[in-house]
């Protein structure tokens, strides 16, 4: 499929996110221009101040925007609100910048000739200043609007919509007509903003106010689409990172198998535990063994009809690699069997609720089973670690790093945060990770895509399930499945425990219930 066909057959939610991007843009400019444009000319006239303003102004655009994203989630929650505030935030500076320089740069000649014709300060600022103040204004609209429209798509990952949501969920999917289709909507969107801009610039001062009085009236249109929740028809806030929103094995095998139809934010995952211990969403996706549902009391439900296959976690190496040097199977496989489920929530709850550090937690757990040796040698051959962007596989990362260091001669770099499933496998194909933790489940339903016949054979048969992708990825892709590490970290639904208890919610089956 080409990325036209592909726009085409899901042209109702690119339209949905493309509004939801104008309404996050559009919103924020507004207010920045209105507060912006006012305070430039303040500045203009009272230079003392001058430096602060724009300094300040200056800082807030330094700040990266998922930080400030971050940070403000505490005091606004998820969604629009912190959004179109750190997008406003963002447009101050070029707006206040160039409406302070564009004051400044009118020739003290032209405004000394107003004021002796008799106009006011009033009369002067307004038909002599601005208008010619206005193309060094717009310039710094202009530029906040392209920059705004860019900055909009981290907005998915708060939950906000627009067009991130194809963005991100692409690069979780390596789905290249995902990326290509938001990133270009987005790039069209600059473009017409731009343009419209550049038309408002040549327009007349006066006729340009008589224009904004209508087109104000778009401002409450855009505050009722952002700050009234969409959630599901049922009441229920329910928030998925853009992997499960869009695998094989996340939502879509679970909304069939359970009928559901639920009306779905996104969220970065990182920002998923948090907005369901904040109560700012009901029910959430994660996994099984995740030490945070343990940290923020959160009811895990239980999967009756089945829809996830066993996710037993087990280092996927290259094959020539694991042929050329047998020790590192031999090292990496003194860990096999020795973490099962309820050690890997703890080892997760260290790091997530007690902020230790990942690689500290590792060796910490070694030294538990007697395998923990010092470095053996620095510089020797190097080796590439990766994972993906979440606890437990950076606590992996470190526990596969000081194994392989301690036992043999290779020097070990880790590579974390390397997004979802496709990039680590992917960089692993491609010789740019040597290995990385990999889960069975993910390995048969995701990477090798099977028939139906042997999904229905090895869904719930966890040990087939593994001789299964230990057979198959040697041959269709040249890697090679090392021995499992004894836990079973599948995808679940999550709720906050007081739904749990108010609605009797104990498994999947129950919720599409509720949705109705």
């Amino acid at each position: 499929m080409n990325l036209f066909e592909f726009m085409y057959e899901n042209r109702s939610e690119l339209a949905t996110q493309t509004l939801e991007h104008i309404g996050l843009t559009f919103g924020s400019l507004a207010v920045a221009v209105l507060l912006a444009v006012p305070l430039g000319v303040w500045i203009a006239r009272r230079k003392g101040w001058a430096n602060l303003t724009l300094g300040i102004a200056g800082v807030l655009q330094t700040v990266p925007s998922i930080a400030l994203l971050g940070f403000l989630i505490p005091f606004l929650g998820i969604g629009a609100k912190p959004a179109i505030l750190a997008l406003f935030l963002y447009a101050l500076l070029p707006i206040l910048r160039n409406t302070y320089t564009g004051i400044l740069s009118v020739d003290a000649a032209v405004k000394e000739a107003a004021l002796g014709m008799g106009m006011t300060p009033r009369q002067v600022l307004l038909k002599v200043e601005l208008p010619l103040a206005m193309p060094v204004i717009f310039a710094g609209i202009r530029t906040a609007t392209v920059i705004n429209v860019g900055v909009a798509t981290l907005a998915a990952y708060i939950g906000a919509g627009g067009l991130g949501e194809f963005i991100f969920g692409g690069i979780s999917l390596n789905n290249p007509n995902m990326i290509s289709a938001g990133a270009l909507l987005a790039a069209v969107l600059a473009i017409i903003f731009d343009q419209l801009l550049a038309f408002l610039n040549r327009t007349p001062l006066r006729r340009l106010v008589r224009t904004a009085i209508p087109v104000s009236a778009v401002v409450p249109f855009f505050a009722l689409l952002y700050f009234v929740p969409q959630w599901s028809s049922s009441g229920l806030r329910i928030a998925f990172d853009p992997e499960f929103a869009g695998r094989t094995d996340g939502y879509p095998k679970l909304a069939a198998l359970y009928k559901l139809n639920l009306n779905t934010k996104i969220l970065n995952h990182g920002l998923l535990y948090r907005a369901a211990a904040e109560q700012e969403v009901d029910v959430i996706c994660g996994y099984s063994t995740d030490g945070r549902i343990k940290a923020y009391d959160l009811t895990v439900l239980e999967d009756d009809k089945n829809a996830f296959p066993p996710y037993h976690c087990a280092p996927l190496i290259r094959k020539e690699l694991a042929d050329a040097h047998p020790e590192l199977a031999q090292t990496l496989n003194l860990s096999a069997g020795r973490i099962n489920d309820s050690t890997m929530t703890l080892l997760n709850y260290r790091v997530d609720f007690n902020q230790e550090k990942p690689e500290a937690v590792a060796k910490d757990f070694l030294q538990q089973l007697k395998l923990w040796k010092p470095n053996r040698k620095d510089g020797g051959e190097k080796l590439t670690i990766g994972s993906k962007i979440f606890t437990e596989q950076y606590i992996l990362a470190h526990l596969f790093a000081q194994l392989i260091e301690g036992y043999t001669d290779f020097d070990v770099t880790i590579k974390t945060g390397l997004g979802g499933t496709k990039i680590c496998f992917d960089a692993l194909q491609k010789g740019a990770i040597d290995l990385y933790a990999e889960y069975t489940g993910t390995g048969f339903l995701v990477l090798l895509n099977p028939s139906q016949t042997e999904i229905n054979q090895l869904i719930t048969d966890g040990p087939a399930l593994y001789d299964y992708v230990a057979k198959i990825f040697p041959e269709k892709y040249n890697l090679t499945w090392l021995q499992p590490l004894g836990f079973n970290n599948t995808y679940a639904l999550i709720v906050k425990k007081e739904l749990s208890v108010k609605e009797k919610l104990q498994q999947v089956s129950q919720l599409a219930k509720l949705q109705k």
